[in-house]
This record gives C-alpha cells, structure tokens and sequence, in this order.
C-alpha cells in the first residue's frame, strides 16, 4: 500500500503460492492484480510495482496488463508469453462420447496427484469452474472460466488449465456441448499454448489479452494461470 501520512492513497494487490514443479523443485509465485493509485498521487504509483518486485525469491506474472502498464512492465524486465487465442462456437453433440462430470467428490477421487491438489486447492475459487472428461483414452481434469461478454447472453467460456490434452482434444466436441448447455455458454475461448493445438473451425483472434511474466529460471511452459486472479475474480 501507499500512504500519504495516515492517509491510504494507493493499492497494488498480489497473489501469492507456492508451486511443486516435481523432482523437489517448489518455487514461490507471485501474481500481480488491480494496482490503483489516488490521480494526485499517480507519479508514485510505480513505488508500489517496485515493492512488489524486490520481494526475493519470487517469480512474477501479470496475466491481464491494460495498455499503459505493459511499457512499464517491459522497462521492468517482463517478456510476453505466446497468448494467441482461438474462439470455438458451442455446438450441441448428441452423440455418445465418453463422460463428462462437474461433481466435486468424483473430481477428487478420479483424479492423480498433482491434478487433485489443483482441484481441492481451487474447489472454493470464485471464478474457477472445474469439469472432469473421461474416454477410453484417459481422463482430463478441466478449469475454465465463464465471463459475460458483448452482450446480455454473450457468455464465453475461458480455459485456464488442461490436465491432458491428448484426452481433451479427442473430447472438445462433448466440451463444447456440455459448455452450451449446462453453462449457456455460446463460444470457447482459449490459448493455443494451453490446449497444445489450433480446433478446426476456430477463429484465430487477431486482438487478444497479453500476458507477461518476469523469472530468471522458469520456462514459458511452465507459466499457468491457476493460483491467480483469472480463478479469483469473477467479471
């Protein structure tokens, strides 16, 4: 926070966790989120950036930048991750392919670790929502989002996670189907990089939401977007 005397004139706030990244590797993750300034203190308001970013031992992320924070975040040292976006029309899918289960309790006990510890760590996030899809060829463990778009019935769905995505490529069509009728969701929208593929029939999004980070270590395949404010709040 940034004070004037006694005086709360600004605010940056952060989400913090750790990450197991196996073979014993736990790394401390910070998420930047809302950073708002008083306007008659605005010339100090990268004071609050800066603090944030001196906490050692800390790689950072900040998934929803707005126009005038990516400049500073680049004068910073954050580099963009590959965000390019696809949009996927829901479709009713009548035929039978696999299984689809939002129950909580058969999440939890389909799942391997460290897929269960994503579902128990997120089963109280605001905006996360989770799907488990079950084939002959596996099971995948799903987290998205729903977020109202243009208009009143313009909800799309978000996919923030894909536990396999061999598994949820062979089962989009059922998704799609399960995303338009239980959420009423019209479209899907997704990151390339995290469903590993381009959906024939996609729309390719020529403006799509940056996302930076900033780490000395980690690789851009090891950027998620769970433990964030993408799962916390709802828009």
């Amino acid at each position: 926070m940034l004070l004037a005397g006694d005086e709360l004139v600004g605010v940056h706030a952060a989400y913090y966790s750790e990450r197991d990244f196996g073979d014993g590797r736990v790394e401390k993750m910070c998420n930047l989120g809302s950073w708002f300034v008083q306007p008659a203190q605005r010339v100090q308001g990268v004071r609050l950036l800066k603090a944030l970013l001196d906490q050692p031992g800390y790689h950072f992320t900040d998934l929803t930048p707005t126009g005038n924070v990516v400049p500073i975040n680049r004068r910073l040292g954050f580099t963009f991750l590959d965000s390019r976006s696809v949009l996927v029309p829901t479709v009713p899918w009548g035929r039978k392919r696999g299984t689809i289960t939002a129950d909580p309790d058969q999440l939890a006990d389909g799942l391997p670790e460290p897929e269960r510890r994503i579902h128990d760590d997120h089963r109280r996030a605001p905006a996360a929502r989770q799907i488990l899809l079950r084939n002959d060829r596996g099971s995948c463990h799903v987290v998205f989002r729903v977020d109202r778009r243009t208009s009143p019935t313009g909800l799309v769905a978000s996919v923030l996670h894909v536990g396999d995505r061999t598994v949820f490529r062979s089962m989009l069509l059922p998704f799609l189907g399960h995303l338009l009728l239980r959420h009423g969701v019209v479209a899907m929208l997704a990151e390339i990089r995290v469903i590993g593929y381009r959906p024939p029939g996609s729309i390719l999004l020529r403006n799509f939401r940056r996302k930076m980070y900033r780490s000395r270590t980690l690789r851009p395949s090891e950027i998620d977007y769970l433990y964030s404010e993408l799962v916390a709040v709802p828009w």
